[in-house]
């Protein structure tokens, strides 16, 4: 498996950054941050006192068009020509929605993604889906379009706390149930969260790079990706506006234990496959309250991988394998909510 050309692995990042921006030589630069990353991680980059730095609000709830617009009106402020770059040091809502603005702004200049969360470095960083929440939808608007660099170090990882580097992890445990039977095993074995990351990321940017590469624009093979999003985007969702909140590896855990039932459900995988995954994933993220099913529903009603009225699915084939563009009827979607309830 070929990593992509624009992914750089360092662990010299200031460093690394500065050679892409001489290569690049844009006419302006900034630097997109929330208030973590601009405590934590920017001073990692020895940037010039007057670097240009756009900090925005962290958290999923802000990966909207409001905040969008803040970040154009700075852009535009500030002069900003097709020629510039925007550098989004961050994780996944900083990836998405910095990516996002910067596709758009004056219809596209280019960017650098710095990823600091083992969910960004992994999956979200990574193959050109950008995008932003709306009317209370995951990614409802967005575009497609790669990065011109992507800088990936563990450094940033040890700013990370324990919650953040187990939500990130959650992508790798789908990588390999989706498509590297070994891959799995050995993660599976290993205890976590004393894994080689250096590692564990090449790996998972290696798996995703491949079904990217043949598949970018995600008509086909791409959707296998998002197997435990189906119904963990739709949690996912719900909980953003709970007085509890989950991150998106947490709830992407559960989607993938209801889904990994579905696929068992489909004569796919055995019980017993399923019972061992879902003792795993419970294992490293424990077991949390489900959204009433009828309002999960109404929200992967706007999966955008439905056609028509048909909710389509992305299910296991077998451990290391995935099945794209499958529906199951709502009975199944009730008695895998079931069967998770029971695993408490």
């Amino acid at each position: 498996m070929k990593t992509p050309d624009y992914i750089h692995f360092t662990d010299t990042p200031a460093e690394t950054l500065q050679k892409v921006l001489t290569d690049l030589a844009p006419d302006k630069v900034a630097y997109l941050v929330d208030e973590n990353t601009q405590k934590h991680c920017l001073p990692l980059l020895g940037l010039p006192e007057d670097s240009l730095v756009i900090a925005i609000k962290s958290g999923e709830k802000h990966k909207t068009l409001d905040t969008c617009q803040h970040i154009w009106e700075q852009l535009t402020t500030a002069g900003f020509s097709r020629k510039s770059l925007l550098v989004n040091l961050g994780g996944g809502v900083i990836g998405d929605m910095g990516g996002f603005t910067a596709a758009t702004y004056k219809r596209g200049i280019r960017f650098v993604n710095i990823p600091t969360t083992l969910l960004a470095a992994v999956d979200a960083n990574i193959g050109g889906k950008l995008g932003i929440d709306f009317m209370g939808f995951k990614n409802h608007i967005g575009v497609f379009q790669d990065p011109d660099a992507v800088i990936v170090s563990d450094i940033f990882l040890k700013t990370l706390p324990a919650r953040e580097l187990r939500s990130g992890f959650a992508e790798v445990i789908k990588h390999g149930l989706i498509y590297d039977q070994k891959y799995y095993e050995q993660t599976s074995a290993s205890d976590f969260p004393d894994l080689d990351w250096n590692d564990v990321i090449r790996q998972s940017i290696a798996i995703k790079g491949a079904v990217v590469a043949e598949d970018p624009r995600e008509g086909g093979l791409r959707k296998i990706l998002n197997f435990g999003h189906t119904l963990g985007h739709g949690i996912e969702t719900w909980y953003l506006n709970a007085s509890k909140s989950l991150l998106h590896g947490e709830a992407i855990a559960i989607g993938m234990i209801l889904e990994a039932y579905l696929s068992y459900k489909t004569g796919k995988l055995s019980l017993q496959e399923v019972n061992a995954i879902s003792d795993y994933l419970t294992g490293i993220y424990g077991t949390n309250e489900l959204p009433p099913l009828d309002e999960v529903m109404k929200l992967m009603g706007q999966d955008k991988k439905n056609v028509g009225s048909e909710i389509r699915f992305s299910l296991l084939e077998r451990i290391g394998a995935c099945l794209y563009d499958v529906t199951v009827s709502a009975e199944w979607i009730r008695e895998s909510y079931k069967f998770y309830e029971n695993l408490k």
